[in-house]
Formats: structure tokens, C-alpha cells, sequence
């Protein structure tokens, strides 16, 4: 599956694009996908601290703009967006 994140606040820090792009094998919930992304960034930026805190302390949202909690399970392809504390917490 193809999951599209779309990055706002601090997390555009994450890409020159608004989005990063992240192939999946299984369905996952919200919680597991976080990994992934901190996974990405761990990779990617060296362990950069800040952005692996500004992960853990975000909410994501589905492609109708609902919030949705750590158990939602994205089971297609889909956009999820992440959204960051404003103001640093």
C-alpha cells in the first residue's frame, strides 16, 4: 500500500516537498505508522531528536480531515496527514 503523509507545521522541516511517501506491505494502525516515520527520520536525518520528538508528540489526521487515535488502522491507500504541536507542545 502507498500511504501519502502530508506534512504540516514543523514536519515540513521532514521534505522539500508537503509530503513524503511511504510503501507499506500490511495493513497498520496509526501507532505502528509513527514508527515507520521515525524510522524514515532515524534514516534519513541522523536521529535528529527534534524531529523524532515533534513525531511522538503529533496527532494525524485521515483524508477527510477527522482526527484519528493510534488504534485507526489504515487498511488502503490512502493520505494521512500529520500535524504537529503549534508552539512546541
Amino acid at each position: 500500500m502507498k500511504i501519502k503523509l502530508e506534512l504540516f507545521g514543523a514536519s515540513r522541516d521532514f521534505s522539500n516537498k508537503e509530503f513524503l511517501e511511504f510503501n507499506i506491505k500490511q495493513k497498520m494502525e496509526i501507532k505502528d505508522f509513527r514508527k515507520e516515520v521515525i524510522n524514515y527520520l532515524d534514516k534519513n536525518f541522523k536521529g535528529n531528536e527534534n524531529f523524532i520528538k515533534i513525531v511522538k508528540n503529533s496527532v494525524f489526521c485521515s483524508e477527510d480531515n477527522n482526527i484519528v487515535s493510534d488504534d485507526f488502522k489504515i487498511i488502503k491507500d490512502q493520505k494521512i496527514g500529520i500535524i504537529p504541536p503549534i508552539g512546541g507542545g
